[in-house]
Formats: structure tokens, C-alpha cells, sequence
């Protein structure tokens, strides 16, 4: 049943407590109707146009003043429009709205936490200070050129600001598809409006010439801090990003089927990964563990810090900054071990799936049931090239069967690597 009111914030809240009021309407705003949500007190507000309805906004982020303000220019709009929305606007500011995108991010679970943070920073430090204030009105190229683009790219990378002009775009495009403002105010305004300039790949700082000092370093950093020098040849061995390394588990390894397997929930693609262990690999992992065993570190963690938990995203960095010393990063080596295989003739799809690239449906599936041993057989020959370069003296592999090390491996108690110390932090950070 509809009932029927004379709409007003207070009569709003007096029915919100009234079970039987759920579609209400006013006979002095034909069309306009109200509907109180499950989740009460909140409700829609809705305009039935030529027998089509039409959202305008949600209660109470639209109160009743407001739709009732924006109504004559709502029907305007319709009728000047066919393909235009009823939605009305529930913010003043840009601001505002960016600050509502800025929640939705931080609480949509499918985001990794370092997506949400980098969003959550360009928004509050970059976006809202310079283009919070403007109305929609107000948004156009020049504003946006003179207020945001231009004074950005003076301070930070092109691709940076191509990542604060996307979170822009993205916050709008949403608002508009949920019909919570008109129109998209940057509908049609694209980063090349604003720059010609072409956004280069950042040049590797390792390269294969380097390899030989590069294994020397870590085989020196292996036996000072164990965990520091097999975080670095994880991610050369392998190719994986630094995230997904620092957080594997000694339950993601299976000597058994001689495979590491990375979780979706740790990968940037959130696509599981799974990577073969080759016999130099096995013996690395097999020598690792007896170092922990030796330090007394029980848990789960190959890479473990303090109270439990596995190293951080600050701890690996800082790890990366006392090896590279500036010269080098975490990303550099996966970049290494990627140019390395395509310097090997390794088949680029090959390169790109043990890399972990997104790749479309049809790619994955073909991945997944024909070419695992193809991966094994590239990644034998990448790790046969290390050892030409110095790897193996860090493994002590030397024409022992891959089952030997697994015995050994398996014998060892399932504990982890040298804890990352606070002490050890503080040693990094003044290198």
C-alpha cells in the first residue's frame, strides 16, 4: 500500500519507527515517491517518468529538503534529455565525493592493502587539497590543468600523476554508474589532454653481466643474515615480485612434488601461482632450513619477524635498501631473471607465465594443463646458467640426486629462518 504524506525530514522520522510505512508518495509532487529500505531508517527516493522509474538517491545522504530543492531542475534536465539520470547530487564538492570513494576503497576486500593505501594517500594528499573544493560546475580541462596537472607533474613522476588523474576518472565514472551524481563531470577528459609526453618503462639496474658479482654478494649475505641473501635469490631464482616472496610459508612448499605453490591472496594478479623447484633450489631450501634449525626459530614463516608474523612490507624494503645500497632495488632482480630467460631462448609465454603477468581466461586454462614441464625445463636451465655464475657454491649442490636434499630437507624440523631483529632494522636503515 502507498501512502500518502507531505514529505519532510520529520515526517521521515516519524515513519521510520511505523513497520507499515514502506512506499509513500505526495500528491503535491506527482511522481515523486519514497521507499523505506530494509535497513531502515533508510530509504530511496524515486521519480516515476512516462511510467519509468527513476532513482534520484538514497535517505538520508539525500534529506527530504534537498529533493524537493533539486526536483524542478531534475524535471528540467529529464526533459531536455532523454538519456539523462534523475540522480541528484547528495554532495556539494568534489571533495566530497572523493572522499567517499576513498572509503569504498578502503573497505572493498578484493584490494590489496598497498593498492588501498597508495589510493587512500593520492587521494587525501594530492586530489582533495587542490581539486576538493571545486562544484561539478566548476570541473573542466583548464580548471583541472591549472589546479591539478600541471602543478603536479612539477613535483612528482609522469606516472604518478597518470595514477592520481586514474583515481579521478575512476571516483566520477563510479558515482555517475550508481546514479549518485547527474552527470560525470570527467566524461570524456583523458591524461592525454593534459600531457604528450610517453611514460618510459624504468631501466633495469642489473644486468647479466652482473650476475657473477651479483651471486657473490648474496652468497656473502646468505651466511652473515640468512634471511636478507634468500629473500634476493628466491626472487632471482624465480622471477616472483617482492610481496609474494616475503610472505611464503614453509606449508606453500612441497618437496614432494617439488612446487611451490603462491595463494592467490598473496599474488597482485590474485591468481594463484605455482613455480617448480629444481634440484639447486631444493638444496638451497634444504641448507636454509638447517640454518634455522641451528638459530632455534620454530614457525611457519620462511621469512618471519618478530611476535609471530611474517616479515613486512617496510622490513623487506629495508632489506633490499642495505643490499642494493642504491644501486639497485627487489625489483631489479625480477626484471634480471625475466631478461635472463628471454636471453636463454626461453618461450615468451613460458617467461610470462612464470613471471605471473595477468593473462586472459582462455591463456590461463591452456597454461595450467600443458606446459608445467615447460616450466620446469626453463627454469632448469636458468638455474644451471646460475651456477655457472657462482650459485652453486651457495647451494653445495655438486652431482647430488634431487632426492638426497629432499630427505634432508624433510628431516629437518619445520622451523623457520633467522628472525628479522629490531635491532637488525635499525642496522639497515643507517647503511
Amino acid at each position: 500500500m502507498t501512502l500518502v504524506v507531505a514529505f519532510s525530514d520529520a515526517e521521515l522520522r516519524r515513519r521510520a519507527d511505523d513497520p507499515s510505512a514502506v512506499l509513500m508518495r505526495d500528491p503535491r509532487h506527482p511522481g515523486l515517491y519514497f521507499r523505506f529500505t530494509e535497513a531502515r531508517p533508510r530509504g530511496t527516493w524515486s521519480l516515476v517518468v512516462r511510467k519509468k522509474w527513476m532513482r534520484i538517491g538514497s535517505y538520508p545522504d539525500l534529506s527530504a529538503k534537498a529533493v524537493l530543492a533539486a526536483l524542478p531542475e531534475t524535471r528540467q534536465r529529464l526533459g531536455a534529455d532523454a538519456n539523462a539520470t534523475a540522480a541528484v547530487c547528495p554532495w556539494a564538492t568534489l571533495g566530497e565525493l572523493l572522499a567517499w570513494y576513498s572509503d569504498r576503497m578502503s573497505r572493498d576486500r578484493h584490494l590489496s592493502a598497498k593498492r588501498k593505501a597508495t589510493a587512500k594517500s593520492a587521494i587525501a594528499c594530492h586530489l582533495i587539497p587542490r581539486v576538493g573544493g571545486l562544484a561539478f560546475a566548476e570541473i573542466d580541462r583548464a580548471t583541472l590543468d591549472t589546479k591539478l596537472m600541471w602543478p603536479l607533474q612539477e613535483k612528482l613522476s609522469l606516472e604518478f600523476v597518470r595514477l592520481i588523474f586514474a583515481l579521478l576518472v575512476l571516483a566520477c565514472r563510479q558515482a555517475f554508474v550508481l546514479d549518485m551524481i547527474p552527470t560525470n563531470p570527467m566524461a570524456g577528459i583523458k591524461f592525454s589532454d593534459f600531457s604528450k609526453t610517453k611514460i618510459k618503462a624504468k631501466a633495469a639496474r642489473l644486468r647479466g653481466v652482473q650476475v657473477q658479482d651479483l651471486l657473490e654478494q648474496l652468497a656473502d649475505a646468505f651466511e652473515r643474515r640468512p634471511a636478507h641473501g634468500m629473500l634476493a635469490l628466491m626472487m632471482l631464482c624465480h622471477g616472483t615480485r617482492v610481496g609474494e616472496t616475503r610472505m611464503a610459508l614453509w606449508s606453500h612448499i612441497s618437496l614432494a612434488d617439488r612446487t611451490w605453490h603462491i595463494p592467490a591472496v598473496h599474488t597482485k594478479t590474485r591468481v594463484e601461482h605455482s613455480l617448480p623447484l629444481t634440484d639447486q633450489v631444493c638444496a638451497l631450501l634444504a641448507r636454509y632450513r638447517h640454518r634455522q634449525t641451528d638459530i632455534g626459530y620454530t614457525g611457519q614463516y620462511l621469512f618471519p619477524a618478530r611476535h609471530g608474523k611474517g616479515m613486512s612490507e617496510g622490513q623487506a624494503s629495508l632489506v633490499f635498501t642495505q643490499l642494493g645500497q642504491g644501486e639497485w632495488t627487489s625489483h631489479d632482480l625480477r626484471k634480471l631473471a625475466r631478461t635472463g630467460w628471454a636471453d636463454l631462448g626461453i618461450d615468451f609465454l613460458i617467461g610470462e607465465m612464470l613471471i605471473n603477468h595477468a593473462m586472459g581466461h582462455n591463456v590461463q586454462a591452456y597454461i595450467h594443463t600443458t606446459v608445467e614441464e615447460r616450466k620446469r625445463e626453463a627454469l632448469e636451465k636458468w638455474h644451471s646458467h646460475l651456477d655457472a655464475k657462482g650459485f652453486s657454491v651457495i647451494h653445495g649442490l655438486e652431482g647430488v640426486e634431487n632426492k638426497e636434499s629432499s630427505i634432508g630437507l624433510e628431516a629437518a624440523p619445520h622451523k623457520g629462518c633467522e628472525p628479522v631483529q629490531e635491532s637488525t632494522i635499525g642496522e639497515v636503515s643507517k647503511a
